[in-house]
């Protein structure tokens, strides 16, 4: 079941979407996959968290079954490592031992469900559902800050200066005193930003800003 190949995590996840589960209890690692596996996950288990972290990063669609209580490193801190690292992956937390206290705190650090055992697997498959479309949102998001960026990679210094000034709001007279050179200059520089921007409007172009200020 388990496998740490990540040739073979990305041909399984081009297929289907892939669960990891991380809980130190093997009859856990038995019972749950034969569930989501049934419902056409492809899923890959973890005795520990350490263990999951030592994986080949993964940037398919999926998400994370993880046990809170756990020998070692638990649920709790396993998340914190991942938001440290920026992971995509949303968490459905399961646990034996659940408190309310614990649960917020697992939602309010981005967990999108918190269930407690013996697992009911109505309740699983759709906070698994729920995760995978949340991962869908996040990498769409994702592709299109990256994307946003590389599109700023290829402006000029000035065609930056110009852009800037165009998302502050100021008309092409005001920025061409603000930078010293001669009105007809900007508007070359404008319809050059605009055609690498692939935008046709400032609102378009105020949007890709946006996303590639907020990359990361």
């Amino acid at each position: 079941m388990k496998t740490n190949d990540p040739v073979s995590e990305t041909a399984s996840a081009a297929i289907r979407p892939t669960i990891f589960l991380v809980d130190d209890d093997p009859s856990v690692r038995k019972a749950l996959p034969r569930l989501l596996q049934a419902a056409g996950y492809e899923v890959i288990t973890f005795a520990s968290a350490q263990e999951f972290l030592d994986r080949p990063r993964f940037d398919g669609d999926g998400c994370l079954v993880l046990d809170v209580r756990m020998t070692g490193m638990d649920g709790l801190a396993l998340q914190e490592e991942l938001a440290k690292d920026d992971s995509p992956l949303p968490i459905v937390f399961i646990t034996g031992h659940g408190d309310v206290p614990m649960s917020v705190r697992a939602m309010k650090r981005g967990a999108t469900d918190f269930l407690t055992k013996p697992i009911d697997q109505t309740d699983l498959l759709q906070a698994v559902q729920a995760a995978i479309q949340k991962n869908g949102v996040r990498r769409k998001q994702a592709e299109e800050r990256q994307q946003a960026c590389d599109c700023i990679a290829t402006l000029t210094p000035r065609e930056r200066d110009v852009m800037k000034l165009v998302v502050a709001g100021l008309l092409n007279k005001q920025i061409a005193q603000k930078l010293g050179i001669c009105e007809a200059t900007v508007k070359v520089h404008r319809r050059r930003v605009m055609k690498k921007m692939g935008v046709a409007s400032v609102a378009g172009l105020v949007k890709i800003c946006f996303l590639c200020d907020h990359a990361g």
